[in-house]
């Protein structure tokens, strides 16, 4: 469990919470909940251990486990079976297991005697850390995250950013923790899966604070809501649910404003009668007196909630390019003897709007990264036509250099741009101030993904290729970029589980993975958007 008191937490000078107490007890369901850049990432890393408080204290009893949005964790020689069961220790001690088995089948006689020996002495271990039965389990939650055994015998190295998001989720869910701490935890998910953890955190026994911006897990799985409010430095605690919080918040701000209006009231009430007593000596000392409780009245009033700010984001007016500005033909790719496509060929015509579709592992990230040139195919080739520029977001967000501040950045984004010219547009992306002179690496998930899209707006790309853009936003901040997708008059390869993101591109073609089949868009693909 955590026992959070008097916490402070700043990034460079700037304070974003302050004075901030509370408890996560067993069988709390806390929803995290705060505009983009409020601090909800940064917190979550300090409960974990993970970041450093500015002030105050934090009582971790037991297990803590942490998803953070972006995972680099683990061996990557590892296989996605061992780092998931080695939540319990047990990874390793199957791994060890297996090699001795091959020992005891071994000629040499003292090859085999040592491998029956070590057989022994690692089943008692086994069985003493749960066996078979921990084993099915972790299978039985891999299964439910869409990770068949096919992905879990693949070393780490091997693997998307979505693969690996879910086999850290999976490792958590099956570490047993006392409390977990999960950063968007249905990022990389497919409905049924999403469907499940909800079933899953319901029935969890333990502690949980999540960040998400899937309404629905949150409405049906948390008992508690903890408001971050970015304006005021402070988090507001509910103890209820997320319906009753969203009426119960709309109340507390109806009365704040009402005692502002009766305080502000009153006290020009008392700077009216003291300046009128000011005028007489003889009245001097109440004057002073009335003007300190007007100070005092007006010191302790709550700030009203402002209506939080909105990235205001426009997608480049594309370069003139040719009519075809990127195409590929013959593309494969396989890591080891995991194939993932074959034979795919493409064509993006100038202004053409695609969609990638495929299962959870079926290559839509890797063609991208192909596509964008971070990546090579292992056949075929990928031919850039007149004029091409290409503005390429990735959903793990690698296009940002996080040794780089802000405006590092987003100068390298468009070697010709001036800082003047490079604020002036981080403006429009809530980057304000000091914010430019931050390291991208402290950035949340959400103020990476802004990072990455005013790259993306200073480029002057004429081929958009986007992979999961609307993960790690706030509503209103979604809403912006499906308003920007649908404005925008270039190329656009888009890869997405959001259903509102392909409507908004209004498609005319679909590119389905692994087989590399090629369509005309129609609604009868919109159901298989969540299930990919």
């Amino acid at each position: 469990m955590l026992a959070v008191h008097d916490l402070e937490i700043r990034v460079g000078a700037r304070v974003l919470m302050d004075d901030v107490t509370f408890r996560v007890d067993k069988g709390d369901k806390i929803g995290l909940v705060g505009r983009n850049g409020a601090g909800k990432t940064t917190l979550t890393k300090t409960l974990a251990g993970q970041a450093e408080a500015a002030n105050g204290k934090i009582e971790r009893t037991g297990e803590i486990g942490y998803l953070p949005q972006d995972p680099r964790a683990g061996n990557l020689d590892d296989t996605a079976r061992t780092r998931i069961l080695d939540a319990r220790g047990l990874g390793h001690i199957v791994v060890q297991l297996r090699q001795s088995t091959l020992d005891m089948a071994s000629p040499d006689a003292a090859v085999s005697q040592a491998g029956m020996d070590a057989y022994t002495r690692l089943e008692d271990r086994f069985l003493a850390l749960g066996g078979y039965a921990a084993e099915a389990e972790a299978a039985a939650i891999a299964s439910n995250l869409a990770l068949p055994d096919r992905i879990l015998d693949q070393p780490l190295k091997t693997l998307s950013g979505g693969q690996r998001r879910r086999i850290e989720l999976a490792r958590i869910l099956f570490s047993g923790a006392d409390t977990m701490i999960l950063d968007e935890p249905t990022n990389h998910l497919d409905a049924d899966s999403v469907v499940w953890l909800r079933e899953f955190l319901k029935g969890y026994a333990g502690g949980v604070i999540v960040i998400s911006h899937d309404v629905f897990l949150i409405e049906e799985v948390v008992n508690k809501v903890f408001y971050l409010d970015a304006n005021r430095q402070v988090i507001d605690i509910y103890n209820m649910g997320w319906k009753n919080y969203l009426k119960q918040r709309e109340a507390d701000e109806d009365r704040r404003k009402k005692e502002r209006v009766n305080v502000e009231k009153k006290a020009t009430t008392l700077q009216l009668q003291a300046a009128r007593f000011g005028a007489k000596a003889s009245k001097a000392a109440a004057a002073h007196q009335m003007v300190a409780r007007a100070e005092k009245m007006l010191a302790g009033l709550d700030e009203v909630r402002v209506a939080d700010r909105v990235a205001k984001l426009r997608f480049p007016e594309p370069a003139a390019c040719g009519r075809t500005p990127l195409s590929a033909s013959d593309l494969s790719k396989s890591y080891g003897s995991l194939e993932i496509f074959t034979a795919v060929d493409l064509a993006i015509d100038r202004g053409s709007k695609v969609v990638v579709l495929g299962l959870n592992g079926a290559g839509k990230t890797t063609l991208l990264r192909i596509l964008a040139g971070v990546d090579k195919p292992d056949t075929g080739q990928v031919e850039a036509g007149h004029g091409l520029r290409v503005g390429y977001y990735a959903q793990e967000h690698e296009t940002i250099d996080v040794n780089r501040t802000v405006l590092q950045n987003m100068v390298g984004a468009s070697p010709q741009l001036t800082e003047t010219e490079a604020r002036k547009v981080l403006g429009s992306f809530l980057f304000t101030g000091d914010d430019g002179h931050k390291p991208a690496g402290v950035l949340s998930g959400g103020e990476k993904t802004r990072l990455a899209l005013a790259m993306i707006v200073v480029s002057g790309a004429n081929v958009l290729l986007l992979d999961e853009p609307t993960n790690n936003l706030d509503p209103a901040s979604r809403e912006e970029i499906l308003g920007a997708l649908a404005g925008y008059s270039g190329a656009v390869v888009l890869v997405s589980h959001d259903e509102g993101a392909v409507e908004a591109l209004n498609p005319e073609r679909v590119l389905i993975l692994p087989d590399g089949v090629e369509d005309h868009w129609n609604p009868d693909y919109a159901d298989l958007i969540s299930l990919a």
